[in-house]
């Protein structure tokens, strides 16, 4: 296929991704308040957005939820990821991957009822005293972002293979050392990603926040679709452009980064 044919395919493709989100970024600066007609330029919804309390509150809680959660889900999914990688056969261990898979396949809403269920059962059989808010999203996030992590670290641990923690070992280095010099760095790509993936599944999750809310935490999705129902504002779309600029920023110094590291070995070498 010659490259013109090919950039024939990959325009229109690029354009239905593409184009939506660079209107949207445009038309945050439009300073009407109709979404569809532009009156000029202003940031008047930029400053709009910075003054709005409860959509600023909303993204705050979003953002503890979410750095919470991914926390909680890198930590559980490591060591899921690296039992199933490096423990060896073990009794019930396609049990466990199973189950593991589960919050993978399983519809949002139907993880929202079932954590809804064990939130109230909990409260009414156990007495536990978890009010639903803070507390319950973060829990709900954790658990069904975890398995994405242990999905990585496996894949990782296992693309990796395991020649240079049994050089390390047969050298004498025990097995705390050869995990901190030798297993933690190999498993480093992979922890960072699934952080930044559990911290974006949280930052977007609409309905499993909704069925384990309360009336004291709502978090962005759940505020931006509540208000949409009364009509959409550039206010958003002055929201949605902070948040692509900052995924721009991180991105270019995840890229950055990686130029420097490339370098740095290639100079070595």
């Amino acid at each position: 296929m010659s490259r013109r044919a090919l950039l024939g395919l990959l325009l229109p493709g690029y354009a239905f991704l593409y184009l939506p989100i660079a209107l949207m970024v445009v038309f945050s600066f439009n300073d009407s308040k109709l979404v569809t007609a532009w009156s000029g330029f202003s940031v008047r919804w930029y400053i709009a957005l910075w003054n709005n309390g409860p959509l600023m509150e909303a993204t705050w809680l979003s953002l503890r939820i979410a750095a919470l959660s991914a926390t909680m889900a890198t930590v559980l999914g490591t060591a899921a990821g690296f039992a199933l990688a490096h423990g060896g056969p073990f009794r019930g261990r396609g049990a466990f991957a199973a189950v593991l898979s589960i919050p993978l396949v399983v519809p949002e809403v139907i993880f929202g009822l079932a954590l809804l269920l064990l939130f109230v059962a909990g409260q009414a059989l156990i007495g536990l005293p978890i009010e639903r808010g803070f507390t319950t999203i973060t829990l709900a996030h954790a658990t069904f972002a975890f398995a994405y992590v242990a999905v990585l670290v496996q894949a990782r641990l296992a693309d990796a293979g395991t020649d240079l923690e049994e050089a390390a070992a047969d050298l004498g280095a025990p097995p705390s050392v050869v995990f901190a010099r030798i297993t933690l760095p190999l498993m480093a790509p992979a922890l960072v990603s699934g952080w930044l993936l559990a911290f974006t599944l949280s930052l977007d999750d609409l309905v499993v926040a909704s069925f384990t809310g309360g009336p004291g935490a709502t978090t962005l999705p759940m505020r931006l679709f509540s208000a949409a129902r009364l009509g959409v504002t550039p206010e958003f779309y002055a929201l949605a452009t902070v948040v692509l600029a900052i995924v721009a920023l991180a991105l270019a110094g995840a890229w950055l980064a990686r130029r420097v590291a490339v370098a740095r070995e290639s100079a070595v070498e």
